[in-house]
């Protein structure tokens, strides 16, 4: 079974954590039943963007790292406290920790930001919310990442998205990754993406 680690940082956005569990969770199912999602925050309760709460299976500080073959990231907002956990050492080490073992990574949207702050992005190619009004791109590039004009970006085993409209992409290209070209096609034609 490949166990992949949903890191929910407080004010994460729901909706993006969800493409995560239904894509895995579908291939857990109707797949070829190799992956399982574990749901892992800080906090006891994690409060979403839009005031949803949420309860993660498990604590940061209660699972060992070695049990998990990939790393899945929601991004969230600043106003609902995203970047407090994001940035927090406890976070960061997670992410080192997939990344030193080449692991897979997939962020969506702003989560590329905590990928970023770790230092395991620096002269890579990377991409982050992309909206002409926005100013994470230029936050992105103050930590040497290379700055993609592209929906997704895979460098290696890290995948980043400019928004929240590539949050399914992200999580079929990770199913892809862990499992192959033809389950992920399989589970997506199930899902009515083909």
């Amino acid at each position: 079974m490949t166990k992949i680690l949903l890191l929910l940082a407080n004010g994460f956005e729901a909706s993006e954590a969800s493409v995560f569990t239904d894509v895995l969770g579908w291939n857990k199912w109707e797949g070829d039943g190799s992956t399982d999602v574990v749901t892992v925050g800080k906090h006891p309760q994690l409060q979403c963007t839009w005031n949803f709460q949420v309860i993660p299976e498990q604590q940061l500080s209660d699972i060992s790292l070695e049990e998990f073959d990939a790393l899945a990231i929601p991004g969230g907002f600043e106003e609902a406290g995203f970047y407090e956990d994001a940035f927090s050492e406890e976070f960061q080490e997670v992410v080192r920790y997939f990344d030193a073992h080449k692991k897979p990574i997939a962020s969506i949207c702003v989560a590329a930001l905590m990928v970023a702050h770790s230092g395991v992005l620096k002269n890579k190619r990377a991409t982050t919310y992309d909206h002409p009004t926005s100013k994470r791109r230029d936050q992105l590039k103050q930590y040497g990442v290379q700055v993609m004009d592209q929906r997704i970006v895979c460098e290696d085993h890290i995948i980043t998205s400019a928004n929240p409209g590539t949050a399914f992409d992200v999580a079929f290209r990770l199913l892809e990754m862990v499992t192959s070209k033809e389950n992920k096609d399989k589970v997506k034609e199930l899902m009515g993406f083909a």
